[in-house]
């Protein structure tokens, strides 16, 4: 987390005409909150980098980001553009991870390491909407974008197993394309049937429509960003919003848009194991929790884990052919690429889950419960099925940096063709019915 600070202020002196460094919030353990600024054009482009705790290749992205725009000047003042790059946005989840993050990058070292808030906790999530957001995190975030009012916001997230995708708040026709691209050159797999959003919109192979925020329960929220967000917030002022999601390690079959042999199988195999790993976890924190009192900061810990097993069985019955999960709403049509997804989010649930409670039992000075050879079970299970199972390859940092800065370059080049995506800084805002044009390049 500090290096991300260092090199920022290294490279504005070197560009001090072209390159700022500002403080736009402070963190709720008192870390500053860092945006870099390249350029002094009128059109503001925002790019939020660390929004959730375990994905810390964004910090790497704006870096490249503002390298390439110190160096390319049809990017700032070709494009009368600024690019603002906040450094990272949850920096104290983000300290969290970094037992994990100076490697060796291996399935098992990640998921005993891992770390991610809980829902209520996670700086881009508006639960009870903008004027009533808790976090200090948030609230900077928030009167950014209100100072900005960017054409562009891009939020840069991470995949931990699985492959890239993007999702906008409004369509950029030639996206589609230029992840394809992109993806191709890089050895990236597009994941064509993200779990994220099962039933959002297509607007490309690899590239889903944010829909518009609705009131939902907690355990939708957590799944389907159900509630308002950062991402639509600045829509008043017509901006464009990418999540750019990038893969930590590699899975091909997310790239599979062919028709399953046995759709209804599969699913029942993965619900089937998300409700035997539910079981198992339940029965680890009924053992542990008389153990925690004393723990330091157990709530922080255990807040995710009660997330997890909270959403857990809600999945599971949604995606079992043979059960009504009582929503009225049933599956969509799926690829293999579906199936594949959702088999690696079982897993990704249940091993983060047991990843947490390791870290738990690890802080107790011993394994007071008795847990800990479960838990092991659990995680060596879990990253076996990732490794053996579905051929998950680990993806070198520079090529996932890459990989999202030129997403990143495409949507700033797409949103700047379409005036009506965005007003310029200070301008009033268009509404938040503003869109770009629905035509196809």
């Amino acid at each position: 987390m500090d290096e991300l600070g260092v090199r920022a202020a290294a490279l504005v002196a070197r560009h001090p005409r072209q390159a700022r460094l500002r403080r736009v919030g402070t963190s709720r353990a008192g870390t500053p909150l860092l945006l870099l600024s390249v350029g002094h054009g009128s059109r503001q482009a925002l790019v939020v980098a660390g929004p959730h705790a375990n994905e810390p290749v964004g910090g790497a992205t704006v870096l490249r980001l503002a390298e390439r725009a110190l160096a390319d000047p049809r990017l700032t003042e070709g494009a009368d553009a600024t690019w603002n790059l906040l450094l990272c946005v949850d920096p104290d989840g983000l300290r969290r991870n970094e037992g994990w993050l100076t490697g060796p990058y291996t399935l098992g070292r990640y998921a005993r390491n891992f770390f991610r808030p809980g829902f209520l906790e996670q700086p881009e999530w508006l639960p009870d909407g903008p004027d009533r957001a808790v976090l200090p995190e948030t609230r900077a975030l928030l009167a950014l974008q209100d100072e900005l009012r960017p054409f562009l916001q891009c939020s840069l997230h991470g995949v931990d197993v699985g492959g890239g995708f993007v999702e906008l708040t409004h369509e950029l026709p030639g996206l589609a394309q230029r992840i394809a691209h992109t993806a191709a050159q890089l050895g990236i797999p597009r994941e064509l049937g993200a779990y994220d959003t099962l039933y959002w919109p297509d607007l490309g192979p690899a590239v889903y429509r944010i829909p518009p925020p609705r009131r939902g329960d907690l355990t939708a929220a957590i799944t389907e960003a159900a509630v308002d967000s950062t991402w639509c917030h600045p829509q008043r002022y017509g901006t464009v919003t990418a999540v750019v999601e990038a893969p930590m390690w590699g899975v091909a079959a997310v790239a599979d848009g062919s028709t399953p042999v046995d759709r209804d199988g599969l699913l029942r195999s993965v619900s089937r194991t998300l409700r035997d790993d539910t079981r198992r976890l339940h029965r680890v924190l009924a053992r542990l929790r008389p153990h925690l009192a004393t723990v330091p900061e157990a709530g922080r810990l255990l807040a995710p884990v009660d997330d997890y097993l909270l959403v857990c069985p809600r999945l599971a019955d949604a995606w079992d052919p043979d059960t009504d999960d009582g929503s009225g709403r049933s599956l969509p049509p799926m690829n293999t690429a579906h199936l594949a997804a959702l088999r690696l989010a079982g897993r990704r649930l249940s091993l983060r889950t047991a990843g947490l409670l390791h870290q738990l039992v690890t802080r107790t000075g011993g394994d007071p419960a008795g847990v800990l050879p479960e838990l092991d079970r659990l995680v060596d299970e879990g990253c076996a099925d990732y490794r053996d199972g579905c051929a998950a390859r680990w993806i070198p940092v520079p090529r996932q940096v890459e990989y999202q800065t030129r997403v990143v370059l495409a949507a700033f080049e797409l949103a700047g063709r379409h005036p009506t995506a965005g007003s310029r800084s200070g301008e009033p805002g268009r509404g938040s019915e503003a869109a770009v044009p629905m035509r196809r390049e």
